[in-house]
């Protein structure tokens, strides 16, 4: 059991658990739509929960955005092992990057909130660079030890210019982000 500024916290229950993180999806969903603001009471309703069950969970507009892009960074990072299972490294990592596009244009949707978060003292992307580093170092070190990836690449590079062609194309210019994305796998392979 966890406990927050003294106070224990106790686990959701399942169905409590299931609406929060059908709540998560939905606000992800609605704020990579570009141009479209949404109300609180459209996510719930999209959610198929009540208002009062939103805000039992996400007190503000400020914590939902907030929880949906630590949510969404979760999400990122927590599925390499999983397709380094599934697929030789340099794939594998391709497949991120998809997902990572996907990660950017909610971010996108969700900026305006976060900085307004930042002005206020907190700091939603304190563990954001960290986790992204170490994402991409595991599909660097399992594709250096494959002989499938350069080893003189760092995460950090990867990052830069995965970022970069989220920054130069949005979500309506996704077959040329695809493109941007082969580029630079192409660029990461081993040659030998």
């Amino acid at each position: 059991m966890g406990h927050t500024e003294g106070v224990a916290v106790r686990p959701l229950r399942a169905d409590a658990r299931r609406n929060r993180e059908r709540l998560l999806e939905v606000a992800v969903e609605a704020f990579s739509t570009p141009g479209r603001d949404v109300s609180l009471e459209a996510i719930a309703k999209a959610a198929g929960v009540g208002i009062g069950t939103l805000y039992r969970h996400f007190p503000t507009r400020e914590a939902l955005v907030e929880a949906a892009y630590r949510n969404e960074v979760a999400r990122l990072c927590d599925a390499v092992p999983g397709l380094l299972e599934s697929a030789p490294a340099d794939e594998a990592m391709r497949t991120w990057m998809d997902r990572f596009v996907d990660y950017m244009t909610a971010k996108r949707g969700m900026l305006d909130t976060l900085r307004a978060i930042v002005a206020s003292g907190g700091d939603p992307f304190a563990e954001t660079k960290g986790r992204m580093r170490g994402a991409v170092g595991e599909f660097l070190t399992a594709g250096v030890e494959a002989g499938t990836l350069r080893a003189d690449v760092s995460p950090e590079d990867v990052l830069a210019a995965v970022s970069g062609v989220t920054l130069a194309t949005g979500p309506e210019q996704r077959e040329q982000a695809n493109r941007l994305l082969d580029l630079i796998m192409d660029g990461l392979r081993a040659r030998g």
